[in-house]
């Protein structure tokens, strides 16, 4: 039986068909469709945009798509092979994968795409333009318009031939809160899935999370609130430097620290050091490291708390923390406490006691770690 989603007597479809006869007659239709819809075609008039007209794929000259590439090569390395994972869920569903620069200009593309039909080839190919002023109205355009992920089907693209598509889109946030580009999933004459938005918002979260691991840095911060469990794509993520200069940071954590600001009211990461975002300094969370169990509270300057578990840069690779709170490879953290430690003593001579009083632990602890007894 088919879904009452996709029968042809859908009252969604119905409103779409009504709202597009209300366009075409030169009426905006005020609350039919999602307020970012009639944004976007309201935005596609003010181009000069018609309804009626066809929508042409044009692609940007070659010196400029030579650029754009050279512009976003760390953009499309670092989403590759999370869309050839994305290209597994997707593999039945007659739909494919786009990425655009922050322009809209497709960089790169995956999945079951086939370039026998021109209506897939024509918006696949590298170099593409398929911004707002260019297409209209697409899931492509509008997110990157409205900075938020978006489900748009069939009669909803503002072009009457771009309404074979339907599509799921969601906007690429770089490092430094800036926007970078977007994901799409687009089909053609497909089955409206609009579960795709939370598939294309999971997946841009983890380009976004790559793109802010591959930043220099020298500690990254996971960050949730009490309660959560650590290690999963819903933290936050902050990048810091070996003074505690922020050098990146996801938008999750951007929206957990008012500081970092996220959007326009972004700040500058060099500009921000890691005690102006928290009531603690650098070296505390270096120092949780050589603890079996790093994970601590931060106090916001809000007064607001966050769970933290401190991560160096070498150990990003480990698997995420379980719910347990207990770190993904305790012996390794142990060994890098335990050669802490033996380091202190041995640049105090085997004086245990300034050894101690320089890590600021007790006698007996650095006895403990180091599996020998105390000595009276």
């Amino acid at each position: 039986m088919t879904p009452a989603a996709f029968q042809p007597g859908n009252p969604r479809l119905a409103t779409i068909a009504r709202a597009r006869e209300l366009l075409l007659g030169g009426q905006l239709p005020t609350g039919a469709l999602p307020v970012w819809v009639e944004r976007s075609w309201q935005r596609c008039l003010q181009h000069g945009l018609q309804p009626q007209h066809q929508a042409v794929f044009e692609v940007v000259n070659d010196a400029l798509a030579r650029r754009t590439l050279e512009a976003n090569q760390h953009l499309v390395h670092t989403a590759r092979p999370i869309l050839e994972n994305l290209g597994r869920a997707i593999v039945n569903t007659r739909y494919f994968a786009i990425l655009t620069n922050r322009e809209g200009v497709v960089v790169d593309n995956s999945g079951p795409i086939d370039h026998t039909d021109p209506r897939a080839h024509l918006i696949t190919r590298v170099g593409t333009d398929l911004s707002e002023r260019s297409v209209g109205t697409t899931a492509i355009s509008t997110a990157l318009a409205e900075q938020q992920p978006v489900w748009l089907h069939r009669g909803e693209h503002f072009f009457s031939n771009t309404a074979i598509y339907s599509c799921a889109g969601a906007p690429l946030i770089g490092p430094d809160g800036s926007l970078v580009g977007m994901l799409d999933l687009t089909g053609i004459d497909a089955l409206e899935r609009p579960e795709l938005k939370h598939l294309v918002t999971q997946t841009a979260i983890k380009i976004e999370n790559a793109l802010v691991l591959a930043q220099d840095h020298a500690l990254m911060l996971r960050l949730n609130w009490p309660g959560s469990t650590l290690g999963s794509e819903a933290d936050g993520l902050l990048c810091l430097d070996a003074d505690g200069w922020v050098t990146a940071a996801n938008p999750i954590a951007r929206q957990m620290v008012p500081h970092l600001g996220c959007g326009g009211d972004t700040l500058h990461p060099t500009h921000l050091h890691v005690s102006e975002l928290f009531g603690m300094q650098v070296d505390v969370l270096f120092d949780a490291l050589r603890h079996s169990n790093p994970t601590m509270e931060l106090p916001l300057w809000t007064g607001l708390r966050l769970r933290a578990l401190p991560v160096l840069r070498a150990d990003e690779s480990q698997p995420a923390l379980r719910a347990n709170h207990t770190s993904p490879d305790a012996r390794h953290l142990k060994d890098i406490e335990t050669a802490l430690i033996r380091q202190a003593v041995d640049q105090a001579r085997g004086n245990v006691a300034q050894a101690a009083q320089a890590l600021g632990i007790s006698r007996a602890t650095v006895y403990r770690k180091m599996g020998q007894r105390p000595k009276h």
